[in-house]
């Protein structure tokens, strides 16, 4: 095996258990929530007010998928939508207070788990993890998560958009 195969079987590794952590952060809330619908509420936390246009395009989901996301989201009063105050013939979606917490929740508990997760690495593991994923998100695009402090903003350091998007 070369070192490409042998870090895509490491990285394919790693990102099982972090989709394993990503379920059980979302098993208190699994009855009213999907994986795909929290990615939306992260969006739509990030982002705040969102057409559905976009949100599909961030999503990369179809704008009819994206519209029954919201409705799920809508009747489990996560998310609701109100006319654009700039233009009232579109309507823009936003999180609820209920939403908020949800994603707050969440985010809380991966954390939580994740850290739990890192303190059993040695303090040269985690410097050399920290620089190896910090390298592997510069070549898949993906912006750097916030620090602690600023996790209100961005949720899962989630910017809401899309790979090599301007």
């Amino acid at each position: 095996m070369d070192d490409v195969d042998a870090v895509t079987q490491a990285v394919l590794t790693a990102s099982r258990l972090l989709v394993a952590v990503s379920a059980r952060s979302l098993a208190e809330v699994e009855e009213r929530v999907t994986l795909p619908q929290f990615r939306m509420l992260v969006v739509l936390a990030t982002r705040g007010a969102t057409k559905l246009v976009t949100l599909a395009e961030q999503l990369q989901v179809a704008p009819s998928t994206a519209m029954r996301m919201v409705d799920r989201l809508i009747a489990a009063g996560l998310a609701d939508r109100h006319a654009n105050p700039h233009s009232r013939r579109e309507t823009l979606l936003q999180l609820t207070a209920e939403g908020q917490r949800t994603v707050e929740s969440v985010t809380a508990r991966r954390r939580t788990e994740i850290a739990a997760i890192v303190e059993r690495l040695t303090p040269v593991q985690r410097l050399a993890l920290v620089e190896a994923l910090n390298a592997f998100n510069k070549a898949g695009a993906e912006p750097l998560a916030p620090v602690v402090e600023d996790t209100q903003a961005h949720p899962l350091g989630w910017t809401g958009e899309l790979p090599g998007a301007p």
